[in-house]
């Protein structure tokens, strides 16, 4: 997957600078759920308000894992009260399809054009055994815009965060 790839399934119209948030799925979606969530953000981001004022904003699941909600804030400034909306949303979801979306020690990378999860705990071990390598993608959910999450989402594993907690093989 590439930049452009990605570019091509957000909404171009949105600015660099556009708040991004990115829910990741204990597990994948099938395309039955995936069609029924889309509908769901769809009618969660139609109605986003932010004290009384339309959020200008767009919200998806992507690789059938995860969901990426986007506003853009240069017109109203997504409040407390808005985040907390979509954060009902998330949890509305968690419940109706029996996921977990906050679960921050599983790690997900892409293998094969698809996501394939792991616990924290089992990247050396996929590592040693080159199920992924230093040059795997790595889905980086801690990017906070549209341009971070188009440059810095998918990214190899030797240049994440996480490089400096495994032993990376020695190519040769």
């Amino acid at each position: 997957m590439q930049t452009s790839e990605l570019a091509n399934l957000i909404p171009s119209d949105f600015p660099g600078n556009a708040r991004v948030w990115v829910y990741q799925s204990s597990r994948a979606f099938i395309e039955k759920e995936e069609q029924e969530i889309n509908e769901q953000l769809y009618q969660f981001y139609a109605q986003w308000l932010t004290h009384g004022k339309k959020v200008s904003g767009w919200a998806k699941l992507l690789f059938r894992q995860f969901i990426v909600i986007m506003a853009d804030e240069s017109m109203e400034t997504v409040s407390g009260c808005s985040t907390d909306s979509s954060v009902r949303v998330i949890k509305s979801i968690e419940r109706q399809y029996d996921v977990d979306f906050f679960d921050r020690m599983m790690i997900t990378f892409l293998v094969k054009n698809k996501a394939e999860m792991l616990p924290f705990g089992q990247v050396q071990y996929a590592l040693d055994k080159g199920f992924i390598e230093g040059d795997t993608l790595l889905f980086n959910n801690i990017v906070t815009t549209k341009t971070e999450l188009l440059e810095k989402w998918l990214i190899p594993l030797k240049t994440s965060w996480i490089a400096s907690r495994v032993s990376l093989p020695q190519v040769q």
